[in-house]
């Protein structure tokens, strides 16, 4: 993974500018340690066909989520609009679709919304693709996926362009979507609290000398790094002017999992 920023530990010297903006960072970014979400990445690949293109012009993705027990239905994704050709994203190749980021919980259901541009070439010669019911209510495909708070998955659309392409009596062709979805964590987070809530700090998920991670407290004292790659990591808190910071070495972090250090005493 690359390094976002190195970390640098408080020294003997603290100018105001730095201890205002840790306070400042800490205001903006403390309600977001308690906000429940996940974040979803969908990603697009394909089993090859005897084509030489295979066109789709994707312009919407959506998921149904719920949480807790409140239905949450529909929700629109970021997604990356236009159209791709499927014999590119072969072989292990994938192209990032759509990005968000969900509360925790469980996802039904993904849905693929396709617009007119949609092509075959076969022997330099481009026909277009028919594809009327899913241009009109899009394509539904199950997930039933369980994503936990501070855990980033990734849901890989694997398209069968061979199975997808449908031949016409009258030498047209058609598109009738093959696609299976699946499912899987991609990254791990740590969470804990910290006492006493005075202290305000800063939290640093460190490899080596990198820092992978970083977040802070909420106004409970509670925080959680997500995002974090399976790994064995060192956890720095910079607390506040005034306490003195504290590290937790051998940390280690499993994909899917939160790992929980408990009670961080300043």
């Amino acid at each position: 993974m690359k390094t976002i920023q190195k970390h640098i530990p408080n020294g003997n010297k603290v100018t105001k500018v730095i201890a205002v903006f840790l306070a400042l960072s800490f205001l903006t970014l403390a309600c977001n340690n308690s906000d429940q979400t996940s974040r979803l990445d969908v990603r697009l690949t394909d089993a090859p066909g005897d084509y030489q293109q295979v066109n789709i012009d994707i312009q919407q993705v959506e998921v149904h989520s719920e949480s807790g027990n409140q239905t949450g239905g529909w929700k629109a994704l970021e997604v990356q609009k236009g159209v791709y050709n499927l014999l590119e994203l072969t072989n292990g190749l994938d192209t990032l679709l759509a990005t968000a980021e969900l509360p925790a919980g469980r996802i039904s259901q993904i849905r693929l919304i396709l617009g007119n541009n949609n092509t075959l070439k076969i022997a330099g010669v481009v026909s277009p693709l028919s594809t009327p019911s899913t241009q009109q209510s899009g394509l539904k495909l199950n997930v039933q996926a369980e994503l936990k708070e501070g855990v980033t998955y990734t849901i890989l659309l694997d398209f069968d362009a061979a199975k997808s392409i449908l031949e016409k009596g009258n030498g047209t062709f058609s598109l009738k979507p093959v696609i299976h979805a699946l499912s899987e964590p991609t990254s791990g987070a740590i969470r804990g609290v910290v006492t006493p809530l005075v202290s305000a700090p800063a939290v640093f998920v460190l490899l080596g000398s990198d820092t992978v991670a970083t977040a802070y407290t909420d106004e409970s004292g509670k925080f959680l790094v997500r995002g974090v790659p399976a790994g064995n990591y060192k956890v720095s808190f910079d607390p506040k002017v005034g306490y003195t910071g504290v590290q937790k070495e051998n940390i280690n972090v499993t994909v899917g999992q939160i790992t929980d250090l408990g009670v961080i005493n300043f």
